[in-house]
């Protein structure tokens, strides 16, 4: 998708013109919904996906953008999670700020708790980098709810296994940049919390581990197996563990499989594979348009073989399949690497759907938070969304369809804007910050499949998780699958002891660090 490339709707279009097209249209709509019935079956699989950053924005420019790569106008394409019948919304605040980050939203649809900035798997009770804090206020997650239940389990991602969203699914972490023991201060140390990558070897058997982050799991200055020139790459932990060789030692007696390139991801066998770890790059993957398909498997191979492995289990599986880049180019400002990496998330959600049932298994779409890029301007229909309105500014100068609130795209010099670059262009940004934020907007949820009408309405996003884990029967509400209608005791997803602390006096400087700590992407 090139800056200007469009197709319009001049020539292509005229059935449009034609009432009728809309009213059948309309009419096949209506007929679809009447024969809908609802699913109230038990779910025994869970696949959740989670775009990380996909607001509403991304998904309908995303959609557009898929249409335009199949030569089509854009606007009228369906993408897969388009085709999700029950669809809500979700309220993603955390109970320290506005708008969340995506370590205070993973914790609230994974754990069903809503908690402070920066912080993993803990209850809101924890303060951002207090080690001290987090014992006794540590929170599961339905990842650990369904291995309890007897379910596989696994994680798929586009960042390192380590970053906020996966960790929260095994993690219990104070701060969510605790990637390696390297990264911890020595209070928290000496306090006995441990780093996020010791964690996914202790705390839940993870059957399948998909994504980067191999230098948080090896020692210090370890050169990297495939940049074995690059500092960067090599090993971060200063506690002398290989936690890679560990991972396998604990797998004795089991089919387990670590794997770092495409050649022997192929080769693994998911008939005859018990534990899979995956680790593609030192820190995250590459974006989907700059990825090196003869290195690095996209979005929807890595899904494929991770239910692959997870279904051989009779008693069904729990998958969070992450595509945690969007977010990450929507900081840089970079609005068509986040649609491609959007495109490529819908690719692996058709992946699923294909590869399950929807008798038994519920499909859950969502975002954790969206961010500050706006759709505008009037272009025409068909026109490129990485393209510019064809209505200048009072400036006399274009601007793009797809803008950011702020970010690294601030162009304003001696009073006025550039004329638009076309190759990775950064879109313009009205206030300049190093890295575009997030935005505090409701997220849309998707769902389909067993109870997925259980996903409407607006919602606490902490809702999810428990909507997802009665689904499923997971957790503490197992009604579902005992007929009984009575409300449960509340259920605490506390993992130990409990206590709610509030806020004291010190909370103006906690929040103030958690503001500091956003300097960097999240």
């Amino acid at each position: 998708g090139r800056l200007g490339a469009s197709r319009t709707c001049a020539s292509g279009c005229l059935e449009e013109e034609n009432p009728e097209f809309w009213r059948s249209r309309a009419q096949r709509t209506l007929q679809s919904a009447l024969d809908r019935k609802l699913n109230t079956n038990v779910a025994k699989n869970i696949l959740f996906f989670l775009g990380d950053g996909m607001g509403i924005t991304t998904i309908t420019a995303a959609r557009i953008l898929k249409g335009q790569l199949e030569n089509k106008t854009g606007e009228e394409t369906v993408m897969t999670m388009d085709t999700f019948p029950n669809v809500g919304l979700a309220k993603t605040y955390s109970v320290d700020f506005q708008i969340a980050d995506s370590a205070a939203t993973a914790t609230a649809y994974l754990c069903g708790v809503k908690t402070n900035l920066n912080t993993i798997g803990v209850s809101a009770a924890a303060r951002n980098g207090v080690c001290k804090t987090q014992k006794g206020n540590e929170v599961t997650s339905i990842l650990k709810w369904a291995k309890d239940a007897g379910k596989s389990v696994g994680i798929v991602t586009t960042t390192r296994v380590q970053h906020a969203t996966p960790a929260t699914s095994y993690a219990h972490s104070a701060s969510r940049k605790w990637y390696s023991d390297a990264d911890m201060p020595a209070a928290a140390k000496r306090d006995g919390c441990t780093d996020i990558s010791s964690q996914l070897l202790k705390n839940t058997d993870v059957d399948v581990i998909i994504g980067g982050g191999r230098k948080y799991m090896t020692p210090w200055g370890v050169k990297d197996p495939e940049y074995p020139k690059d500092y960067a790459s090599r090993g971060k932990r200063r506690d002398g563990r290989n936690l890679i060789d560990e991972w396998q030692s604990l797998k004795t007696g089991k089919v387990a499989h670590y794997v770092w390139n495409r050649t022997d991801f192929n080769a693994v066998d998911p008939e005859t594979t018990d534990y899979l770890m995956a680790l593609f790059e030192p820190g995250d993957l590459r974006f989907e348009a700059e990825r090196d398909p003869n290195m690095d498997p996209s979005i929807a191979e890595t899904t494929e073989k991770a239910i692959r492995i997870l279904q051989k289990n009779p008693k069904g599986f729990f998958l969070l399949v992450e595509g945690g880049r969007i977010d990450q180019a929507h900081h840089a400002g970079r609005a068509s690497m986040a649609l491609h990496e959007t495109v490529a998330f819908d690719h692996a959600i058709a992946k699923g759907l294909e590869l399950t049932a929807e008798h038994d298994t519920l499909t859950v779409v969502m975002a954790d938070h969206s961010h500050p890029v706006t759709f505008n301007g009037y272009p025409f229909r068909g026109q490129s969304i990485l393209g510019k309105s064809p209505l200048w500014a009072t400036d006399v100068l274009p601007y793009t369809t797809l803008m950011y609130g702020n970010g690294p795209g601030h162009k304003i010099t001696n009073g006025t804007r550039p004329d638009i670059q076309a190759k990775d262009y950064v879109q313009l940004a009205a206030v300049p910050t190093k890295s575009a934020t997030h935005s505090g907007e409701d997220v849309a949820v998707l769902a389909r499949g067993p109870m997925a009408h259980l996903f409407q309405g607006v919602n606490e996003q902490s809702y999810v998780a428990h909507a997802m884990a009665y689904a499923a029967c997971v957790g503490a509400d197992v009604r579902h699958c005992r007929g009984l209608p009575e409300d449960p005791a509340v259920q605490s997803t506390v993992a130990v002891g409990g206590g709610a602390a509030a806020v004291g006096g010190g909370a103006l400087a906690v929040l103030l660090g958690a503001l500091l700590a956003l300097e960097a992407p999240v």
